[in-house]
Formats: structure tokens, C-alpha cells, sequence
């Protein structure tokens, strides 16, 4: 945009782009802004003009946004929120609050979590309500960019690293993320399982028949990566997008499965259930919690944030950041 173009844009106008964007309909976007559809419209019309961008295009029964309002609202958005934060700051007082925020997270990110979560909402904020929606992505910037949930929890390699390699590009990056703990996987079976006793060799495990957990309903998990890695791979008979149904499964079947540590305790059914080493080296599964930024000036979600961690010291394994070596300590 040239200078002078911006020096005589209206600024409201970004509010009511915000607000079109995060509705992805005028007529929504004008009842929330307490305006009328036209009102909207024009302020549209205008706010093109400006940037010479059609910005959205009429799709259904909502809008599309082009590619240059998709790259413009996260800096927009993140702008208004600061600017609100420093005007009206939002003040919350957990014991008063009755709050509530989505959580998105598979069943056993839950089962180590939600206990420690639930204690400090029954002992600070009583009024405060979590819903926990299921996780079925291993990237779920989508599901934050719309705002159907407060913060996602999982394992999000791929995720970590795109937006790793934006910054280092000096991109804007519209999400924030913080490690919570570190998970161990285990191979499980049902107790008087052939390779319940004996040792768990690879070649053992590959000729087995496995059961695979995956959100997203594709049929290759990061034991396969690294199966692949050895040229290796194992047969998958069935798939389920939770934890807790892998372990039912498993426990009256020959089907092996892969659950995270921790959870083979808290199953109910643990004690029909044999886990042992896997046998061969994983990468490291780090939980994560990502949440975009736009939340981030926000007191009710860094009480959030606050609240999550010290969940995760309670849970299973708690994230320790790795010690520097001595000549990499600084000075």
C-alpha cells in the first residue's frame, strides 16, 4: 500500500474486515458489529479500493477470502487484539470467572491432563467450564484460525518445524506454542498374548497383526516412519481414532497396538494388559500446546496457559529443556 493511501485509510474499516473474515459471512459480520448488511458492504467496497484487492468473493452461503485477505488477517487481527489489550485491558479473576474454553486434544493428551486441570479449576475458578473437543488432525491451525477451539494439545512435528522455518525466514508467524511434557510409547497386548513372555525381537513384532490410533483416519503412523527407516514395516489390520478403543481392542484380541505410557494405567482394563519396549528407536514424542496468537494479550487465556502446565508437572514425564553443554553455557 502507498504511503499516502494509508495515512487516509479509516481504521474501522480493519474492524469490520476482522470481523468478516472471522465470520466468513456479512450477515453475521454486521450482527456482531451491531451494523447493518449494506453498512458492511461499503466499508468493504472501500476498504478494497484502498488495497486494490477484491479481498472476498460471494461463495454459497458465506464468502471466500482471496489470498491477499488470508495473508493480511492474522497481522490485522493480532493488531486489533493489542491495541484492544492496551485500551481495555480484560481483567480476570479466576474465583469470579465463569469462563468457558475448548480444549482439542486426543483421549489419553486427556487422561494426563484433565485431572491436574480440573483440581486447580475446583480449588481457583469454580465457575469456569472446559469442553474438550476430539483432536483429529495433526495440524489444527485451521481449527484455531476459526476459533472452534482455545488451544490444541498433541504431538504437532510438522506443524513445529513449518513455523520454525517462517520465522528464521522472518515471516510472520500468527501461532505461539509451548512444550508440556514428553511421551513414551509402548507396545500392548492382552496379557496371555504369544509375545506377551519371551523377547519383544523385531522381527517379532513385524510378523505380528497391529492395530493403529490415528486422528486423521490415515493408515501410517510415526512407528511406520521409522519402521521405514530400518526397511522394515508391519502389517496394520485395523485402525481407530482413540486410544482408549485400541486398548478394548487389544485386550481381547491377538492385535498389538502402541499407547503412550502412561495411559495403559488409567484404561480401567490395565490389568488385562501387558506392555514392553518397542523394539526399535522412536523419535521422542513431544506434547505441545498451540494456540494462536491473537489469544495471546488475553488475562482469561494466559490463566489458561498457566493452568495447562502445571497440569503437565503433574502428569506423566514433564518437559525438561535440554542442559547447554559447558562450552555452550554462557557466560
Amino acid at each position: 500500500m502507498q504511503q499516502a493511501k494509508f495515512r487516509g485509510l479509516d481504521l474501522n474499516l480493519l474492524r469490520v474486515f476482522d470481523e468478516v473474515m472471522a465470520e466468513r459471512s456479512l450477515t453475521r459480520a454486521a450482527r456482531k458489529l451491531s451494523l447493518t448488511q449494506p453498512a458492511v458492504s461499503n466499508a468493504l467496497r472501500r476498504l478494497r479500493e484502498t488495497l486494490d484487492d477484491e479481498l472476498v468473493r460471494r461463495q454459497g452461503q458465506g464468502i471466500e477470502p482471496t489470498p491477499m485477505a488470508l495473508a493480511l488477517w492474522p497481522t490485522v487481527r493480532e493488531a486489533l487484539q493489542q491495541l484492544q489489550a492496551a485500551l481495555a485491558p480484560e481483567h480476570f479473576l479466576p474465583e469470579q470467572a465463569n469462563t468457558t474454553f475448548v480444549l482439542a486434544m486426543a483421549d489419553a493428551t486427556a487422561a494426563a491432563l484433565i485431572p491436574g486441570l480440573v483440581d486447580t479449576i475446583e480449588r481457583d475458578a469454580p465457575g469456569v467450564s472446559i469442553r474438550v473437543v476430539p483432536l483429529a488432525t495433526r495440524d489444527p491451525r485451521r481449527l484455531l484460525d476459526e476459533e472452534s477451539a482455545d488451544m490444541a494439545i498433541g504431538y504437532f512435528p510438522a506443524v513445529l518445524a513449518d513455523l520454525t522455518a517462517r520465522s528464521q525466514a522472518g515471516e510472520a508467524v500468527a501461532y505461539a506454542h509451548q512444550r508440556l511434557y514428553d511421551g513414551e510409547y509402548v507396545c500392548v497386548m492382552r496379557r496371555d498374548h504369544p509375545l506377551a513372555t519371551g523377547p519383544l525381537t523385531l522381527n517379532r513384532y513385524c510378523a505380528a497383526r497391529h492395530l493403529l490410533v490415528s486422528f486423521s483416519g490415515r493408515p501410517y503412523g510415526f512407528i511406520d516412519e521409522a519402521l521405514t527407516a530400518v526397511g522394515r514395516e508391519r502389517r496394520i489390520v485395523l485402525t481407530v481414532n482413540q486410544f482408549f478403543t485400541a486398548g478394548r481392542v487389544v485386550a481381547s484380541s491377538n492385535l498389538l497396538t502402541v499407547l503412550p505410557r502412561h495411559f495403559v494405567d488409567v484404561t480401567g482394563i490395565a490389568d488385562e494388559l501387558v506392555w514392553r519396549e518397542l523394539p526399535l528407536e522412536v523419535p521422542t514424542v513431544h506434547v505441545d500446546a498451540l494456540w494462536h496468537k491473537r489469544l495471546r494479550y488475553g488475562a482469561s487465556h494466559e490463566w489458561l496457559r498457566k493452568a495447562i502446565v502445571r497440569a503437565a508437572n503433574s502428569g506423566p514425564t514433564p518437559y525438561s529443556p535440554p542442559t547447554p553443554l559447558a562450552s555452550q553455557a554462557p557466560p
